[in-house]
């Protein structure tokens, strides 16, 4: 894809995104947000009823094309360019290569917060790594060591869905690594993922938490279910 061609196409977006967008809206998203981020003023639904004929199968660029893409999307002031972007390279799931993840780590450490964290580590990371789960243990340490605690909220959170495959060694190694964070969305993403896992394996989850010292709210969120 040319220069050209690819600002046509985040042009084209942006004008079906612009047909819908409210400034309400667009004020009330930024605010939640901390005021961090612009937007044009649409609610999910209302954007990916904008988006869907770019999502279609019909439409879709090469998958050669993706990682250009991407990165033009997230050079874009609004973040609905994001949340499409994140949403576009799903869809090219099966063809995956093993650099992707160089891609997903570019969108993890860019234009970070929680809402885009937690789709790029789940959706994309997570099933990533079922595809590639040689890639796994090397990617997951360099995501520790970074001190980047996107990344590492990636290392918690990408076996968010994964039940009963869940590697628990690995679980419990990250987990470990990061106790004593002060950062609300390291611990926060501890109780998550744990409390999630307490759905398949309640009691590997309370052992854990017996013997391990957890900050509050982590292990408040993890035995959340196991309380009622």
């Amino acid at each position: 894809m040319t220069t050209a061609e690819l600002a046509n196409y985040i042009e084209t977006l942006r004008i079906e995104f612009q047909q819908g967008a409210t400034e309400k809206i667009a004020r009330q998203q930024k605010a939640y947000m901390r005021d961090q981020f612009m937007y044009f003023g649409m609610k999910a639904q209302e954007r990916r009823a904008a988006q869907k004929s770019f999502l279609h199968k019909t439409y879709l660029p090469p998958k050669s094309d993706l990682n250009q893409i991407v990165k033009g999307l997230w050079g874009q002031a609004e973040r609905d360019f994001l949340y499409f972007a994140m949403e576009l390279a799903f869809k090219y799931k099966k063809d995956w290569e093993k650099e992707d993840i160089q891609l997903f780590e570019f969108m993890a450490v860019h234009k970070s917060w929680w809402d885009s964290i937690d789709y790029i580590s789940v959706k994309l990371m997570g099933s990533y790594f079922k595809k590639f789960p040689e890639q796994r243990a090397e990617s997951v340490q360099k995501w520790l060591d970074s001190g980047n605690i996107w990344l590492q909220r990636c290392a918690l959170l990408f076996q968010l869905k994964y039940k009963e495959e869940i590697d628990a060694k690995l679980l419990s190694h990250v987990i470990e690594s990061l106790l004593g964070s002060k950062e609300f969305f390291i611990n926060k993403a501890i109780g998550w993922v744990l409390r999630e896992y307490s759905r398949t394996n309640p009691t590997w989850v309370v052992s854990f938490v017996e013997v391990h010292t957890l900050h509050n709210l982590s292990k408040r969120e993890a035995l959340r279910l196991l309380k009622r």
